[in-house]
């Protein structure tokens, strides 16, 4: 979001954002579903989790947030005033609010970075697009062993090696793919079994990355 802004920049761009910092435990929700919408959070320090949960207790996890990424940059260029997902840390984290004001109206000190700032903005939404379209076709995927498979071959390309790490433990990737935990467990137990994949918590070697990519061609 800061790219292309400089250095010498940035002490004077955060004075004229007036950010607020917002903090919170493992577990612990930073925004819930309805909450106002006050602007743009950046992720300074840990993990946390963007949720979509039901009144029966069912989560989806439509995207987990790392140190330096963003969330809530769609929302700042909308009419919506309040949160329609839940903000969940899934480790200590620290969070930069931003104030939507702040970013896409107009500045009165007509500071130079702005312009730039609003650029970068506006590429955060594109990817942002591409990625949720991305989860949509996981989501339309029939069978836990093709989503699974589809989403361990996209973080092999991403990542360019066959020993990837995921940045989602397994009942967040479940939520993520919106399957059964249990289930999708099952799945990649066999999958070790037939010697397409090893694992251990959240790193996993692809072993055949052939059969891995026929299962969700087929």
């Amino acid at each position: 979001m800061f790219s292309n802004l400089g250095w010498e920049n940035i002490p004077t761009m955060l004075k004229c954002l007036n950010p607020k910092l917002v903090s919170g435990k493992r577990n612990d929700y930073l925004f819930i579903s309805g909450d106002t919408f006050t602007g743009v959070g950046v992720v300074l320090e840990g993990m946390a989790g963007v949720l979509s949960e039901k009144p029966n207790g069912d989560r989806v996890v439509i995207h987990t947030l790392k140190a330096g990424e963003v969330f809530g940059e769609m929302l700042a260029f909308s009419q919506l005033t309040h949160w329609p997902y839940a903000i969940k840390a899934f480790e200590p984290c620290k969070i930069l609010i931003l104030p939507k004001a702040r970013i896409i109206g107009e500045c009165p000190k007509m500071c130079p970075w702005h312009r730039s700032l609003v650029e970068n903005f506006l590429k955060l939404l594109s990817q942002k697009a591409l990625m949720l379209n991305r989860k949509v076709e996981y989501l339309s995927i029939k069978g836990i062993r093709a989503k699974v498979s589809t989403y361990l071959y996209d973080q092999y390309l991403l990542q360019g090696s066959r020993d990837i790490q995921l940045s989602l433990n397994r009942t967040e990737l479940a939520d993520f793919l919106n399957v059964s935990r249990p289930s999708m467990s099952r799945e990649l137990g066999k999958m070790r079994e037939e010697g397409i994949i090893d694992f251990h918590l959240n790193r996993f070697h692809i072993k055949n990355e052939q059969a891995l990519r026929h299962i969700f061609e087929s």
